[in-house]
């Protein structure tokens, strides 16, 4: 099984409540057994919501306490961020995954690059950097 960042499938779980379909990565795994998913979700955010941001670092230092998760409104969503990458080590751990495709750029799924308010910097959001802890292959999309 492979997780796959839900906004990728086709669901409108994104921040502005659409999705990113991919259709090529979807014909790509049509005989693969999925589970969709989306972190902020499992987190307990609603859809849509506010787009949100890592204020400074990466999801590293989220999940070590050193930075926050802010979102456009100025709330702090650190706690809904974290708890959405513990429900998704669940499912990896629960289902023996090894593999995730995520949305690029991401707070939660990025994967090499994501964003601080407007600016693209390196890092890894707060779900990815939980999976890559858990040594799984992640291939950002």
């Amino acid at each position: 099984m492979i997780l796959v960042s839900a906004c990728l499938w086709g669901l409108n779980c994104r921040f502005d409540g659409q999705s990113r379909t991919n259709e090529s990565l979807i014909s790509s795994l049509r005989n693969i057994h999925i589970i969709p998913f989306c972190p902020e979700q499992l987190g307990g955010l609603p859809t849509p919501r506010h787009r949100a941001w890592i204020t400074h670092g990466d999801g590293k230092d989220v999940l070590e306490g050193r930075s926050k998760v802010i979102n456009e409104a100025n709330n702090d969503v650190t706690a809904q961020f974290i708890k959405g990458a513990i429900e998704t080590e669940k499912l990896a751990t629960l289902f023996n995954i090894k593999k995730a495709y995520l949305k690029s750029n991401s707070p939660s799924c990025g994967v090499g690059k994501i964003y601080h308010s407007k600016n693209l910097v390196t890092g890894n959001g707060v779900c990815a950097t939980m999976l890559l802890q858990k040594k799984i292959e992640l291939i950002s999309i």
